[in-house]
């Protein structure tokens, strides 16, 4: 018996080895193109060939060339940026919480066929489109100019059409999961579907909003390959594409430039990610999977 006993306590302390050598390794693996680029931004040397992890002479001058260097409009890109992002969240949690109240309450012809048309479209790699896009976003501009291309209208507007797809499923469900009982005794009380939606189940699916918000921001904050195709001009640049443009040329002289960039970048993704953590938790845990 003290055999078994010692035995299994062997095993469970091995199992416990392994899984702090598993965990080590693995934040180490997450952490360390964060400390890579943290450490690049505050080396003076500017230089991808001579970094080393922890910079010798760190100093802010690679923040301050960046925000002074007249040719880098960085400030306008991280405008840009936040723009594009900030509508897109906004009227992409306002139009699918309203397409996926339709799905989840309203019964008509078609719904479960456009429930499974939309899913299916999500299948499609995103690059099969952009030749596509490219042309109806041309076609817009010449009748329509500020939704055309170069214009930040036209690169929302392709955003929105992208993102519906996924979040409508996520959100349905979401809504499945709000009692019906509610919305009949709205009803009773002489209360529109209108009211009903806007002051009795929009309250309730906060996390989940939260979760369509917080994930559209972030994919379109960082996304390179569609603002790069439709837009053309320097100013109207999203921080991505412009650090991209302006490093490309001589990349491992401006190392510690895009570095310095790259981490301001990320820093409204963190700060945002801080405040609605526990809405994220919770909106992808309640109701995601149900049908």
């Amino acid at each position: 018996m003290s055999n078994f006993s010692a035995a299994k306590r062997r095993r469970l302390m091995y199992r416990r080895i392994f899984q702090i050598v598993f965990s080590l390794l693995a934040l180490t693996f997450a952490l360390f193109p964060i400390v890579w680029i943290a450490s690049a931004s505050f080396d003076p040397r500017n230089s991808l060939a001579t970094q080393s992890l922890i910079p010798a002479n760190a100093s802010l001058v690679n923040y301050k060339n960046l925000l002074a260097n007249p040719v880098i409009p960085f400030q306008r890109w991280l405008i840009n940026s936040l723009k594009v992002s900030s509508i897109t969240s906004i009227l992409s949690v306002f139009l699918t919480a309203i397409s996926a109240y339709a799905f989840s309450r309203f019964r008509f012809a078609g719904r479960r066929a456009l429930l499974l048309v939309i899913f299916l479209i999500q299948v499609f790699p995103t690059s099969l489109m952009f030749v596509a896009v490219f042309l109806i976003i041309q076609a817009f501009g010449n009748h329509i100019p500020w939704l055309g291309l170069n214009s930040h209208a036209g690169l929302i507007l392709t955003y929105l059409g992208g993102v519906m797809g996924i979040n409508v499923w996520l959100m349905k469900g979401f809504f499945d999961t709000v009692p019906r009982d509610l919305d009949e005794s709205a009803l009773i009380d002489g209360a529109t579907q209108w009211q009903t939606f806007w002051h009795i189940i929009l309250p309730l699916v906060r996390p989940v909003m939260a979760v369509v918000g917080i994930l559209t921001f972030i994919g379109t904050y960082g996304d390179f390959l569609l603002p790069q195709i439709l837009l053309k001009d320097t100013d109207q640049f999203t921080l991505a594409v412009g650090l991209i443009t302006f490093a490309r040329q001589q990349f491992s002289q401006k190392w510690g430039l895009f570095a310095a960039g790259a981490l301001m970048g990320a820093t409204p993704i963190v700060i945002i990610y801080l405040f609605v953590q526990d809405y994220i938790v919770s909106g992808l845990t309640q109701g995601a999977v149900k049908g």
